[in-house]
């Protein structure tokens, strides 16, 4: 009999092209080594698997193209919305839309997935959290769509750890999802802040476990 305590979910956060070698404009190091694992993971009975993409306008705010004399990587622009400002790192030009560099990379288990949620949409809005921007002016529906299938736990994966795993693992905390994320299956844009990321997810109640662990066992009916 299915618990009714634990319904769980795959969110497989930006595995696109862009963001892998040795071709991706902002590649993450050592990103396609965590493919086996993802797809492991979609070979799980997961009621529900989410991919989601990056899917930006060719001038998004967050490239460093759209700001004349800045750098990718160094530079940062003010973001302005009804509630306030914030400041985002801007990066090389990715995962435009239409694109062979926003796609999700061909060697991914897709056929296992079950819907897919495109977020970064709006121009003057950064977006690193697959539920919504940091001041919620924007919302990809993420949210609404645990909600109607009723799940309790998220298992967040995918690229990049310290920052858009990283994001949407915290919301899916604060949204009240018992939340993990899998170790094996991301990777960091900065691997020597590992540990810190790790620190920071455990402080917002989120754990980084292992794919041989407990938690990912319950899912195939292990405790």
């Amino acid at each position: 009999m299915a618990n009714p305590d634990f319904k769980s979910a795959l969110i497989i956060v930006d595995v696109q092209e862009d963001f892998c070698p040795p071709n991706g404009t902002l590649a993450v190091p050592n990103a396609r080594s965590i493919i086996p694992t993802i797809n492991h993971l979609l070979a799980l009975p997961f009621p529900l698997k989410v991919a989601t993409k990056d899917w930006h306008p060719a001038n998004h705010t967050s490239f460093s193209s759209t700001h004349p004399g800045t750098h990718p990587f160094t530079s940062t622009t003010t973001i302005t919305t009804p509630i306030g400002s914030y400041e985002t790192k801007l990066w090389p030009d990715h995962c435009i839309q239409g694109t062979p560099g926003a796609e999700l990379l061909p060697s991914l288990s897709l056929s296992r997935i079950d819907r897919v949620v495109e977020k970064g949409q709006r121009q003057d809005i950064e977006m690193y959290s697959a539920f919504y921007d940091p001041h919620k002016c924007v919302d990809s529906g993420l949210k609404g769509i645990l909600e109607r299938e009723a799940v309790t736990d998220v298992f967040v994966v995918g690229l990049a750890f310290d920052y858009c795993v990283r994001a949407t693992a915290v919301d899916a905390a604060a949204e009240g999802f018992r939340t993990w994320v899998v170790g094996e299956a991301t990777r960091a844009v900065d691997a020597a802040g590992w540990d810190e990321v790790v620190g920071d997810l455990k402080e917002k109640g989120v754990q980084v476990v292992s794919v041989d662990g407990e938690e990912v066992a319950r899912v195939t009916g292990g405790k």
